[in-house]
């Protein structure tokens, strides 16, 4: 995942609390409780074992399924009965026969036949534990390499997460890859780990092994998301969907500053974050299914990025919860007056009202100029207090609050670990850096029964239901497709930032962030940065088995409700591209970088400051433009004035029609008549064309 580490002197970042270290423990264990040795509840949580029992040789299994059933008998409590485990198994069959949309994909792909093995599973369950049934279905959905499609395990598991107190992440030098600890938790003991120092072995094992070993255990769609899952899993577990380490500590060997080698060991620690418990299946009770049907995320990556920065950034958690009382009484003062602006002024112009979504942005200065910095963090706002279509909204305008306070020259915009969220809101933003209309991407069901009857139910959900009759009736794997986002709030706002643009991505940008970043590519927008050769492939919507799929309106709804709290989630529409790659999927092949970058020591330890230094390059060989648009005096008028530069034409479009055409020189305003006064319930737009390309538009007060 991308570095969180704070930015050196070239990079602007809003300012935090200043904490000591006392300051920072507390704050630490408000929001993740306090931690549990690994090895002290080992036995109530799920670990990897041998599945023997599906290669007994015939006759003897039989007296093993009964020594596993008396195994079974004494498990920790909570463990699920026989009609329980037949329950989630048919649940899954079910989910992914009938609405899986990348199902065809995967067994093509993957060489997998995940509903094969659940039937196998049904027949052969009796023979297993408790741990190795939940491993078994762990797998089955992991072999799918679908972030967006996941068993999550019961809940007296999966609120729970691991953690060492340390990160480490990857770099290059001379063409090697290598690996440092980038972060230590102020919950480190160890006065010898400290960030910067290089990683050689992992219990003995050579690091970069240790790390494919683990990756192999991934759900990424391609190998640089399952690699880059695999680090990231080195010293952070989530329980839902991850199984605990085999280990109870890790001993790690690394090269201190002096180039000697250390040898420490840690032990894996254990919390339950009261927090985050909002975020996990089932619990958001308020919200349609309609509404969570728009979502698009890798749940995982999401809740890891949360659980990190309470672990390593107590600062950061405290500003946002400074910032959030402040967010609550701004929607509460404007309500009452009446106003929806108030919600979107903050206390400074440096600080984002939404500090989880836009951590950091700013101006920052390297070799090659000044440039603007964006973090975008997320596409999942959140605020139990706030309804998500408010907060979508709320985040929409403070990205181009942010926009309209960065240099014209260039902007730099990072959204590496971003793991998704709200399709509508990465869609939305796109329209502010494009001169041209954006066309969102559509969405398509997989061709059944069941999801033409689902489609035919729900309200939301019409626009398919013709399609899929068609379907079923030709024989067609796929309905046609539709947007989830509507295509006019893609174009509601228009172009805000009119420079160019870089766009930096890595193998954890999944689901609404690959659609963006697919947007981004589709419509020209500007030069996308990888730091690895794909982003993460995750093309589709998700649909979660509690939050949607049980709130269905079929009579009778076939998704009934899992035991212990487990939940599944399926991708239920698959999402293609548009413009030239009009009708290509984005599952598995993700969005390919314009150039690759290779992070370096210095990024990871300096606030990515190479990294940044090499966008900025990008920029400053890019062409700018500006365009303006003013009148003088009082409504109606009967001229416009333009401003540009390096743009040589001008087109005046009234209410989408257009009225005049002018050529124009950089540098001095002039004025077009228009055929009739314009008033302020008119829209006036201008597109700039420099050699017949449009490069920039504007509105009338934008």
């Amino acid at each position: 995942m991308a570095s969180t580490q704070q930015p050196g002197s070239q990079s602007a970042d809003s300012t935090r609390p200043g904490m000591t270290k006392p300051e920072m423990l507390a704050e630490i264990e408000r929001v993740s409780g306090p931690a549990t040795r690994l090895q002290e509840i080992r036995e109530a949580l799920p670990t990897g074992r041998a599945q023997a029992s599906f290669d007994l040789e015939p006759g003897a299994e039989g007296a093993a399924a009964g020594t596993r059933r008396a195994r079974r008998a004494a498990a920790a409590p909570g463990a699920l009965t026989d009609p329980q485990r037949l329950t989630v198994i048919d649940q899954a069959l079910l989910m992914l026969e009938t609405l899986y949309a990348n199902l065809p994909l995967k067994r093509a792909l993957h060489a997998i036949d995940p509903l094969q093995r659940l039937r196998l599973l049904r027949l052969r369950h009796e023979a297993l534990d408790e741990r190795e049934f939940h491993s078994e279905m762990i797998d089955i959905f992991v072999r799918l390499r679908d972030l967006h499609t996941n068993y999550i395990l019961p809940i007296v598991y999966h609120r729970k997460y691991a953690f060492l107190p340390f990160r480490v992440e990857e770099f290059y030098a001379g063409g090697e890859r290598k690996y440092l600890v980038s972060w230590v938790s102020p919950r480190n003991t160890d006065e010898k780990l400290v960030p910067g120092v290089e990683v050689t072995h992992w219990n003995g094992m050579p690091i970069d092994l240790a790390v494919l070993r683990n990756a192999a255990h991934e759900a990424g769609s391609n190998m640089e998301a399952r690699r880059a899952q695999g680090l990231d899993a080195l010293t952070l577990r989530w329980f839902g969907m991850s199984l605990p380490p085999d280990e109870d500590w890790v001993v790690l060997t690394y090269l201190d500053a002096g180039g000697a080698s250390q040898e420490s060991r840690f032990e894996w620690d254990v919390i339950e974050p009261a927090e985050l418990r909002r975020l996990h299946p089932g619990s958001d009770a308020s919200a349609s299914a309609e509404r969570r049907a728009r979502l698009g995320v890798d749940v995982k990556t999401e809740l890891l990025r949360r659980v990190r920065k309470a672990l390593f950034d107590p600062q950061a958690v405290k500003a946002e919860a400074e910032m959030a009382a402040f967010r609550r009484a701004g929607l509460a003062d404007g309500a009452a007056a009446g106003s929806a602006r108030r919600p979107q002024e903050t206390p400074r112009a440096d600080v984002s009202v939404l500090p989880d979504v836009f951590p950091r942005f700013g101006p920052v200065t390297t070799p090659s100029g000044v440039f603007g910095y964006i973090r975008l963090a997320t596409f999942e706002p959140e605020d139990d207090r706030i309804d998500p279509d408010t907060l979508i909204d709320m985040a929409v305008k403070e990205f181009v609050r942010i926009l309209r306070t960065l240099p014209p020259s260039g902007l730099i915009l990072d959204v590496r670990g971003n793991g998704g969220g709200y399709v509508n809101f990465g869609e939305r933003i796109l329209q502010t850096l494009s001169p041209r209309r954006i066309t969102p991407e559509p969405f398509h069901f997989v061709t059944s029964a069941l999801s033409l009857q689902v489609a035919a139910t729900e309200s939301w959900l019409t626009e398919w239901a013709e399609p899929l009759e068609m379907a079923l009736s030709t024989g067609a794997g796929f309905s046609q497709g539709f947007p989830i986002t509507d295509p006019e709030q893609c174009n509601d706002i228009g172009q805000i930032y009119q420079g160019p643009i870089v766009l930096i991505t890595d193998a954890f940008c999944y689901s609404t962030t690959d659609i963006f970043s697919a947007g981004f590519q589709d419509h020209g927008l500007g030069t996308i940065l990888g730091v690895h050769d794909n982003t993460g492939a995750g093309g589709a919507n998700v649909w979660d088995h509690t939050d949607v799929l049980q709130e269905l309106s079929l009579k009778p709804n076939p998704f009934v409700k899992l035991p212990g709290g487990a939940s599944m989630r399926v991708a239920a529409r698959r999402s293609t591209r548009v413009g030239t790659r009009s009708g290509v999927p984005l599952e598995d092949l993700g969005v390919a970088p314009d150039e690759r970058y290779f992070m370096t020591r210095r990024d990871l330890l300096e606030g990515n400051v190479d990294l940044i230094a090499r966008a900025a390059r990008i920029l400053k060989g890019k062409k700018t433009q500006t365009l303006q648009l003013a009148t003088t005096g009082s409504a109606p008028f009967g001229q416009v004035q333009v401003t540009a530069t390096n743009v040589d034409r001008v087109d005046l479009v009234i209410d989408d029609r257009p009225v005049a055409s002018a050529d124009i020189g950089s540098g001095a305003p002039i004025s077009i008549a228009v055929p009739k006064p314009v008033t302020a319930r008119n829209r006036v737009e201008a597109f700039g064309y420099r050699k017949g390309e449009r490069v920039v538009r504007t509105r009338l007060g934008s």
